[in-house]
């Protein structure tokens, strides 16, 4: 493995340019990369726009834009995600509002809108199962909605924890446990306890236990959801574990604790942080750069557990807000930026 890790790089494969201001995030469409499908995914900005790009597989594998979702969303467009069978795009504005969009014969109609935030709302997720959706705003507040048959949507919990602006909701990839984090600093997990959709805040992960000591951005689990890595404006990433799924699915919490601190390596706001399933780190920052990290398994014990496998100078020439990588075999890395690009990677040994 030696060997073939360091002489590991970067291949841009194409920039997307369409959107005429920063664009803020990306979601892949996780229905698609496999089973002959060509991926997709989605992109929004400050132009107050969705853009749907699909690879052409048949010539070059380049992504074309195959729909612009505007006229819905009256300010920007901070968060966009897919429901698990991509039938789905929820988008999450700064006009307090969080739209559904389904694909109908080609077109994407908004099918649904969500109102009560107070203000802007930053971040919008699927749980596993396709039937919660959470967002969150800078009203401090977390919000979990029931999806019905029909596209029906209604609140089922507002969650109030937070003392600022919530930046990032995420749920963890097998369970409806609920992660949020914050200009707060701190990292809230959220927990059904019950049947009577009673979310609670089970754990605070914050400075007291290893947490982050300024805002913190970004959440993305590993594939099995035992570890948990966030990005913050405190330059660091951490990586934090849990025991044990199992009890976990059982209704009972298994808290999570900090495992390792990555220091050292971003001298700026780390924006975005996202895990592969083979296990490489990819992180965005305000340094215009994209780094790579991967599990240092010849690390002793008292050593970081991650070490660096490559840093991608001015990857952009701004600020990078996302980072995500592609479903399917092969996957690709794509990043967004405040350049008003998306650009698409192809990390090569």
């Amino acid at each position: 493995m030696g060997m073939a890790i360091e002489s590991t790089e970067l291949n841009e494969v194409e920039t997307l340019e369409g959107h005429t201001d920063r664009v803020w995030s990306l979601d892949w469409n996780p229905a698609t990369g496999h089973s002959g499908i060509p991926l997709l995914f989605a992109s929004c900005s400050g132009d107050k726009t969705v853009r749907v790009w699909e690879q052409n597989t048949l010539s070059s594998n380049r992504f074309t834009c195959k729909a612009v979702l505007d006229e819905t969303h009256t300010r920007t467009v901070r968060s966009c995600a897919w429901s698990p069978s991509g039938k789905l795009l929820a988008t999450a504005s700064f006009d307090a509002t969080t739209a559904l969009w389904e694909n109908v014969g080609g077109e994407f109609e908004c099918v649904s809108t969500l109102e009560g935030h107070e203000n802007e709302v930053k971040s919008v997720c699927w749980n596993a199962a396709g039937n919660l959706l959470a967002t969150c705003s800078r009203d401090k507040s977390v919000w979990i909605w029931e999806v019905q048959q029909g596209n029906d949507v209604e609140c089922v919990s507002v969650l109030q924890g937070h003392t600022q602006d919530v930046k990032m909701v995420k749920w963890h990839p097998t369970m409806d446990v609920l992660f949020s984090c914050s200009y707060d600093n701190t990292i809230k997990v959220w927990a059904d306890e019950g049947e009577s959709d009673d979310w609670q805040c089970v754990q605070t992960l914050g400075e007291p236990n290893n947490g982050h000591t300024s805002t913190v951005w970004s959440i993305s689990f590993n594939a099995s959801g035992n570890k948990m890595v966030t990005s913050s404006d405190d330059l660091t990433l951490k990586v934090w574990e849990t025991e044990n799924i199992e009890i976990q699915s059982a209704g009972e919490f298994a808290p999570w604790r900090h495992l390792c601190t990555l220091t050292g390596y971003h001298d700026r706001t780390i924006f975005s942080v996202h895990w592969s399933r083979e296990g490489i780190l990819a992180s965005g920052a305000a340094d215009n750069a994209i780094r790579f990290f991967v599990d240092n398994n010849e690390s002793e014990v008292g050593d970081p557990k991650f070490k660096l496998l490559l840093k991608k100078e001015n990857a952009h020439d701004m600020d990078i807000n996302c980072v995500q990588w592609s479903p399917g075999e092969k996957p690709l890395l794509a990043s967004a930026s405040d350049d008003g690009t998306i650009k698409v990677w192809e990390l090569a040994s």
